[in-house]
C-alpha cells in the first residue's frame, strides 16, 4: 500500500463509540414512579409471605421460639449456666392473647422477608448502575440484610434471656408476686430483637455516610471516647439496669462503632483516589 493511501486512511473520521443505553432512559418520571411502586408492593408481598410462614409455624414461632426464655430449661441457659427460673404469664384482658398472637405473627413475618423486601429495593436501582455500581449495591443490600439477620440473633440469644430474667427475678419485696402479662412480655421481647437488628446497621450506617463524604474517620476517632459513653447509655435504655446486661449490649456497640471507623476510612482513601488520582490527595 503507498504513503498515500495510508494517509487517506488514517485522515478518515474514524467512528464514534454509541454509549450503551440504560435500560431506564427511555421512562418517565411517572415511569419511574409506576415502577417504585411495583417494587414496594412486591417487597411487602415478601413480608405477607414471611407473616403466612409465621403464621404456617405459628406454634413453633410462638412456644418454643418467643416462649423459649421462659423455660429454665431454654438451650441459652444451659450453655452460659444461668441460674434461671420458670416464668408463669398471664393475661389480664379479654382480647389480649388474640391481638398479641397477630401482633407477634406480623414481627416475625417483617423478619423473615425483610430480605425480600431489600432486594426489590435493590432492583428498582439496578437498572440504572453500571456493572460496577451494581456489584457495589448488590453488596451492600447483602450487607443491610446480613447485620440485620445478626443482630436479631444477638438481641435473642443474649439480650432476651438476660433481660427477662433479671425483670422475671426482680423484687422490691417477698410479699410483691411478678405476675407477667403476656402482652408485655412479647411486647417487649420483640422490642428489644427488632431493637438489636437496626442497631447492628451502624457500620452501613458509617458506610453511607463516609461514601458521600459527609463522615471521615478522624471525626470519629475525635468523639471515640464520647461515642463510648453513648454506646453504654444506649444500652442502658434498651437493656435491664443491671451492669451485666449493659455490658453485652455496650461492647458489641463500640464494637460495631470501631468496625465504622475501619469502613469510614477505607470508603474515604478510595473516594479520594478516584477525585484526585492515584496520590489520594489534592
Amino acid at each position: 500500500m503507498s504513503t498515500t493511501s495510508q494517509r487517506q486512511i488514517m485522515d478518515r473520521e474514524l467512528p464514534k463509540a454509541v454509549p450503551p443505553q440504560l435500560q431506564t432512559d427511555n421512562m418517565s418520571f411517572l415511569d419511574h414512579l409506576e415502577e417504585l411502586r411495583w417494587r414496594i408492593i412486591k417487597g411487602l408481598g415478601g413480608v405477607l409471605l414471611g407473616i403466612i410462614v409465621a403464621f404456617i409455624y405459628s406454634d413453633f414461632f410462638i412456644d418454643t421460639v418467643l416462649l423459649g426464655p421462659v423455660y429454665k430449661d431454654f438451650f441459652v441457659y444451659q450453655w452460659i449456666g444461668l441460674d434461671a427460673v420458670d416464668i408463669s404469664l398471664q393475661n389480664r384482658r379479654l382480647p389480649g392473647q388474640f391481638f398479641t398472637y397477630w401482633g407477634t405473627l406480623f414481627v416475625v413475618g417483617f423478619i423473615i422477608g425483610s430480605p425480600l423486601f431489600i432486594y426489590q429495593l435493590w432492583k428498582f436501582i439496578e437498572p440504572a448502575l453500571e456493572s460496577k455500581e451494581k456489584r457495589r449495591t448488590r453488596f451492600t443490600a447483602f450487607s443491610i440484610t446480613g447485620l440485620f439477620l445478626a443482630g436479631v440473633t444477638f438481641g435473642y440469644t443474649v439480650l432476651v434471656p438476660f433481660a427477662v430474667q433479671f425483670f422475671a427475678q426482680f423484687q422490691l419485696s417477698d410479699s410483691v408476686r411478678n405476675d407477667i402479662d403476656i402482652t408485655a412480655y412479647f411486647s417487649a421481647v420483640t422490642m428489644w430483637i427488632v431493637a438489636c437488628g437496626i442497631i447492628f446497621q451502624l457500620p452501613m450506617v458509617s458506610y453511607t455516610l463516609s461514601k458521600v463524604g459527609i463522615l471521615t474517620p478522624e471525626f470519629m476517632i475525635k468523639y471515640r471516647k464520647l461515642a463510648i459513653v453513648m454506646c453504654f447509655v444506649l444500652a442502658a435504655f434498651i437493656t435491664p439496669p443491671d451492669p451485666v446486661s449493659q455490658f453485652l449490649i455496650g461492647i458489641p456497640l463500640f464494637l460495631l462503632y470501631q468496625l465504622g471507623i475501619y469502613i469510614s476510612r477505607y470508603v474515604n482513601k478510595k473516594r479520594d483516589k478516584e477525585i484526585w488520582g492515584a496520590s489520594g490527595k489534592p
